[in-house]
């Protein structure tokens, strides 16, 4: 069974910065994708940010500069390094992990940030 764990969220203000941590256990295939997705009160669930095997990452343009996806030594970990956060970052922030076909999905953890 695989599961994903978030952590690191919390609240900040804006222009602060948070990092957070995503860690999947039962994993017996190399991954084909991980990143992150988040969604604010009353809005779908957006894309933030993925990264394939091979390394290649795909942000979103709201993002693109101020947050920075990197993997651990551990196989199966990611981080997500967020500055200069602003109020519309606000939401869960769910990390995912794509296994051939199949999509798994943390619980996600609460990004709150005030202006």
């Amino acid at each position: 069974q695989v599961q994903l764990v978030e952590s690191g969220g919390g609240l900040v203000q804006a222009g602060g910065s948070l990092r957070l941590s995503c860690a999947a256990s039962g994993t017996i295939f190399r991954f084909n994708a991980m990143g992150w997705y988040r969604q604010a009160p009353g809005k779908q669930r957006e894309m933030v940010v993925t990264i394939t095997q091979g390394g290649s990452t795909n942000y979103a343009d709201s993002v693109k500069g101020r947050f920075t996806i990197s993997r651990g030594n551990a196989e199966n970990t990611v981080y997500l390094q967020m500055n200069s956060l602003e109020p519309e970052d606000t939401g869960v922030y769910y990390c995912f992990q794509r296994l051939v076909t199949t999509d798994y999905w943390g619980k996600g953890t609460l990004v709150t940030v005030s202006s």
